[in-house]
């Protein structure tokens, strides 16, 4: 059997690896376009900002190395022209001599990533970059070394943009920018869970220009770019201005942008705006692709030719929670579909189910961890969701150095089946997150949180953890023991009757102009003070005290609401 693949790094490599162990005799050839195999890509924007110091720490395997170990043929600088669908062979050139030579295959694997999005390919000039390969990566060091710019822009706000930003901070002198399209950062992130990003890149000095987009970009002595803005108004704070009072109508403060300025100069770009499937060869010997170029597949990675797999950022893949079709280019997703194409290949039983989408970022000394779907997907596919915020800590606070996080999750009503969370915190981010994507994976519901055993010790967690808190609070709402709001529905009230039930230095440093303030621990003495004709919108720091106010309350003939997240999650 002679396996022809396509396209090295997480897909095709460790296609080939995985064939190898389960086939000693099969002919196996790498056709690789670029100058390597297998590289760390998840790691560029780390070695750009010197956190990795050498190149060759990004290099993951060599030709060399896969000839040597698992006798696989590798040809670097070798692309692949056109498929031979009838003959089942490949047209191939030699990109260093221009040799165009024929290979021929039983099976034919296709794993050619996706290629940056780059709406500005027409315009020539070494200052603007894209990021895909190590070449990119070295291309970006090198021009900020050796040129030292004072002002970059990034273009885009997605995962690598957000990384990107991080790492070029990091240089001294340097002024970063950030321009993003929509009203926040990180597309699958919900809006009000976005906040706090933006808070992290304010105080870390990062201007940050949300509904902007780039019309046009002019090569001069400087570059410049030509804005398009929309008033941003999703309720964000700057994390630099907050004042000791708020006012609930009126928090719109925006962090380093000014409306007027319709035009931006800058240094040095980088186009960080996002990735298509690049299908060219797929589409041009016929195979079927979505509207959005994506290769379709089957649940063994098979194209409509059953000898001919695709995996990796080229592919469509079903969503695990909404079971619908999806394009989600991640370097976890793409190893696992890599086991499955080679166990069909191998005649092994394997079958792709879908892809939870999980990740996590790092953004300078916190994390934001995703898995499933989000608010948005909710309503775009007319799912039934509701939603509960908790603000743990990473582990007992009597131990210490913990720290708060935040956690979102959605589920649904009914059942209380986890469809999706958000996590944002300085410890304990990946760890938690791996729990709910393992609960999304195996249909759990918010009663299984409650009950999972998780390890304790006051170093790591708390004998109830984050986990198991986040299923009693949505269990809680479940049973009627409790009914919630958001901030934004709050505010969407003409005069929200609030109690604030935080205690006395909570509230001296800064509160809610028109608020009733009574602190929890005198609330039962003090219940004639509240109007039961009224619901009561309660709210503490994170959540936690005032669902213990909305237990008085309630049974003691008040209408009551908990206001998740608490003041924490909205004003701090």
């Amino acid at each position: 059997m002679k396996v022809v693949i396509i396209g090295g790094v997480a897909g095709g490599a460790t296609t080939a690896t995985r064939l190898r162990r389960l086939n000693e005799k099969a002919e196996i050839i790498i056709l690789e376009r670029g100058y390597h195999i297998s590289f760390a890509n998840c790691g560029l924007p780390y070695y750009i900002g010197d956190v990795i110091k050498q190149k060759e720490e990004l290099l993951l395997q060599t030709p060399q190395s896969f000839k040597e170990r698992f006798n696989i043929e590798v040809r670097i600088r070798q692309e692949a022209i056109q498929i031979n669908r009838d003959n089942k062979t490949v047209q191939v050139k030699n990109l260093e001599t221009g040799e165009v030579y024929e290979e021929s295959y039983d099976k034919l694997v296709l794993s050619p990533g996706a290629e940056p999005t780059n709406p500005f390919k027409e315009i020539i000039d070494s200052r603007i970059k894209t990021l895909r390969t190590v070449e990119d990566a070295i291309a970006i060091k090198q021009y900020i070394e050796e040129n030292k710019p004072q002002n970059v822009t990034i273009i885009g706000g997605g995962y690598i943009g957000v990384e990107m930003t991080e790492n070029l901070s990091q240089y001294s002198d340097m002024k970063v920018n950030i321009i993003e399209q929509s009203s926040h950062v990180i597309a699958p992130l919900d809006e009000d869970m976005a906040k706090f990003i933006h808070r992290k890149l304010s105080k870390n000095h990062i201007q940050l220009l949300l509904n902007t987009t780039v019309k046009s970009i002019q090569s001069k002595e400087k570059i410049e770019l030509e804005l398009d803005r929309q008033l941003y108004n999703n309720h964000d704070i700057d994390a630099n201005s907050i004042k000791n009072t708020h006012n609930m109508n009126s928090n719109n403060i925006q962090s380093n942008i000014d409306y007027m300025n319709k035009s931006l100069e800058t240094d040095f770009v980088i186009l960080c705006i996002g990735v298509r499937p690049e299908t060219k060869l797929a589409t041009s010997c016929g195979l079927k692709v979505n509207a959005k170029g994506s290769i379709i597949v089957n649940k063994y990675m098979q194209t409509e030719d059953e000898d001919i797999y695709a995996l990796g950022d080229a592919v469509q893949v079903t969503n695990f929670v909404t079971k619908k079709p999806a394009y989600i280019p991640l370097a976890g997703p793409a190893n696992k579909q890599a086991k499955v194409v080679a166990n069909h290949i191998c005649k092994l039983p394997a079958r792709y189910e879908g892809t939870v989408g999980s990740s996590i970022l790092k953004i300078f000394d916190n994390a934001l961890g995703m898995t499933g779907i989000n608010e948005a997907t909710c309503i775009a596919n007319e799912l039934e969701y509701k939603t509960m915020i908790i603000s743990p800590y990473s582990h007992a606070t009597y131990y210490p150095n913990a720290t708060q996080m935040t956690i979102k999750a959605i589920y649904e009503p009914e059942t209380g089946k986890i469809l999706g969370a958000q996590v944002w915190g300085k410890e304990g981010v990946d760890k938690i997150t791996d729990i709910l994507a393992t609960a999304i994976r195996m249909n759990m519901t918010a009663h299984d949180l409650s009950e999972l055993e998780l390890c304790y010790a006051p170093p790591f967690s708390s004998a109830k953890s984050p986990i198991n808190l986040l299923g009693n609070a949505i269990e809680n709402e479940i049973d009627g023991l409790v009914e919630t709001i958001t901030w934004e529905e709050v505010e969407k009230q003409e005069q929200p009757y609030i109690l604030d039930v935080r205690t006395k230095a909570e509230y001296a440093h800064s509160y809610l102009e028109n608020a009733v303030f009574i602190p929890l621990d005198e609330l039962r003495q003090r219940l004639n003070e509240l109007d039961k004709t009224k619901t009561i919108l309660v709210h503490c720091h994170t959540g936690l005290r005032s669902y213990i106010a909305c237990r008085i309350l309630s049974q003691n003939g008040f209408r009551c609401k908990n206001i998740m997240g608490g003041y924490y999650f909205y004003f701090v």
